[in-house]
């Protein structure tokens, strides 16, 4: 295998597939901001991440609370799936953890856009 080769094989491991339909849905710039950070975080076989509405807001520049309406939007667009946690404190109290997030195909997005837009 010449350097080249071996250079663009080693380089792929740093990026992340971003779907270009993801460009026809009309989401706003942090709609998209979030949806490629979710992607960057997705485990590739089960499709599922789980960072913190504050670790996503310290990755995009953007405040909790602004993570969290993005997320409901995304949510709403069928572009991901979010379940809560729970877990156990050292007190022995059951807290609230952080979301689980399953990216979902993006062909059942566009239809859910196209079937919203035909709706109007």
């Amino acid at each position: 295998m010449n350097n080249f080769l071996k250079a663009s094989c080693s380089g792929a491991k740093n990026f992340f597939p971003l779907p270009n339909a993801i460009f026809s849905l009309g989401l706003s710039t942090g709609e998209i901001v979030v949806y490629a950070y979710l992607m960057y975080c997705e485990d590739r076989k089960s499709h599922k991440c789980w960072p913190s509405y504050k670790t996503i807001g310290q990755a995009v520049g953007m405040s909790r609370n602004t993570v969290q309406k993005y997320v409901q939007e995304l949510e709403y667009k069928t572009l991901i799936l979010t379940e809560p946690t729970t877990y156990e404190s050292s007190c022995g109290q059951v807290r609230n953890g952080n979301l689980i997030f399953t990216i979902l195909p993006i062909h059942g997005a566009v239809k859910h856009h196209n079937e919203c837009q035909l709706s109007r």
